[in-house]
């Protein structure tokens, strides 16, 4: 049997980047059905021109400033929802954008799939309010792990948008620990 570890606090609050490559390899879990995360993508900071966070607290990204370990989803495009869980430090606003899991790439028809909403932003990532993240002992190299601009950034200016602060499973040999 898979040894199963619900992710808790202390993993959020590392730093955002690390944060970002280490969910690589572990589970999302919703309504009975876990997905390997296969691709993030991290917003870190005042300074990220690519951030919701870079001109300041809004209502829309309040939740980036506060608790590590919360559920950031926003509404994007008058259409879809994008799933974050908030990082680091409280008062330094971060978070990392699940991206794609194993079966379900798009950071759009994941949340389709899982049926992810607002109703879920500001949420704890816990069993306790249906959507959180395990560690099931897969052991992800990092040479497995692709690192590559983020996706849709182009208005945070080259700097920012040439970031290689996207994280990507290059392939599914991954081993048990």
């Amino acid at each position: 049997m898979t040894k199963r570890k619900v992710l808790k606090k202390d993993f959020f609050e590392q730093k955002t980047l690390i944060v970002a490559e280490q969910l690589i390899g572990k589970f999302l879990v919703r309504k009975g059905s876990a997905y390997m995360i296969t691709e993030t993508e991290a917003y870190d900071g005042f300074h990220d021109k690519a951030s919701h966070a870079s001109r300041g607290m809004t209502p829309r990204n309040k939740v980036m400033f506060g608790s590590a370990g919360v559920w950031y989803v926003y509404f994007v495009y008058g259409m879809h929802h994008m799933l974050n869980v908030v990082t680091g430090p409280e008062e330094y606003p971060a978070a990392v954008l699940i991206r794609a899991v194993e079966g379900i790439k798009g950071p759009a028809r994941l949340t389709k799939k899982l049926e992810v909403d607002k109703s879920i932003n500001e949420q704890t990532l816990s069993q306790k309010t249906g959507l959180w993240i395990e560690d099931r002992g897969i052991a992800v190299a990092k040479r497995q792990i692709q690192k590559t601009p983020r996706i849709g950034v182009v208005y945070a200016g080259p700097i920012w948008a040439g970031k290689n602060w996207r994280f990507v499973l290059k392939d599914d040999d991954c081993k048990k620990k």
